[in-house]
């Protein structure tokens, strides 16, 4: 009889730990697949700013410490310099039309307003640049809530000028990559405008960016002049792929020299 007992009390202890080993498991996975959807997630953080604005310098600020932060996850910075602030006091030596036509493209497609800084992240949201709260709620759910598109690029510098080769999966005609070069940090020492006096610092400043339809192609090679301060530790290649139609970006990923 006491045999018996000590048989089934063994039995069920036997028992617990099978069913205790199960729930931990179970409890365990969900947990695994939430590491993996941060792993395969991205954020494109794209600012729009200018140096003769003096709500931007916050803006720029914010995207260098987010840069600091974030090195080792797939965050993406790109600051665009807008040209319609060029004829109130100071011309942005970063700026051009082509960063201004592309922050108008985003407010038909998002139908936001055109201001400084506006920050749009994987080209679906937009607010003030400088919320830094908003930031990073966003680039949280950025990296839970996007799939990864493959981009494969590999760049080499010359004398005269900058080669990418590009690969990519998918030759959909609604998407296009945007390969863009650009340039980690600068600063300037503004002399007129509403930043007159002030030593600006600028992260992740976007001077080249190329454009290429993903229709019948998905490999190839693109060039950009090599700027005149050009230095293969201060610059890199940002590339994305991005629906024509809704503006949102399917991934992205960078090439150091």
């Amino acid at each position: 009889m006491i045999l018996k007992n000590l048989i089934g009390t063994a039995v069920f202890v036997a028992l617990m730990f099978t069913v205790s080993a199960f729930v931990y498991q179970e409890k365990k996975e969900p947990a695994s697949r939430n590491t993996l959807a941060k792993t395969d997630g991205f954020a494109v953080l794209e600012l729009f700013t200018s140096e003769g604005c003096s709500s931007c310098p916050p803006a720029d600020k914010l995207m260098g410490e987010i840069k600091e932060k974030y090195k080792d996850q797939p965050i993406y910075i790109l600051s665009y310099h807008v040209d319609y602030w060029n004829n109130l006091g100071w011309k942005d030596k970063f700026s051009s039309i082509e960063n201004s036509k592309r922050q108008q493209q985003y407010a038909q497609t998002l139908h936001s307003q055109v201001y400084t800084p506006q920050l749009i992240v994987n080209g679906k949201k937009e607010f003030v640049g400088s919320d830094r709260d908003t930031v990073e709620n966003s680039i949280q759910t950025a990296l839970l809530n996007s799939g990864n598109a493959k981009i494969d690029l590999s760049v080499r510098a010359s004398e005269k000028e900058i080669n990418v080769n590009f690969k990519t999966s998918g030759n959909n005609s609604q998407n296009k990559l945007l390969i863009t070069l650009v340039e980690k940090k600068s600063s300037t020492n503004v002399q007129r405008g509403e930043n007159e006096g002030r030593h600006l610092i600028h992260w992740q400043i976007v001077h080249q960016q190329h454009q290429i339809v993903l229709k019948n192609s998905t490999e190839g090679t693109t060039s950009f002049r090599l700027p005149e301060n050009f230095s293969t530790n201060n610059w890199e290649i940002i590339g994305m792929i991005q629906n024509v139609k809704s503006g949102g970006i399917l991934g992205s990923s960078k090439a150091s020299f």
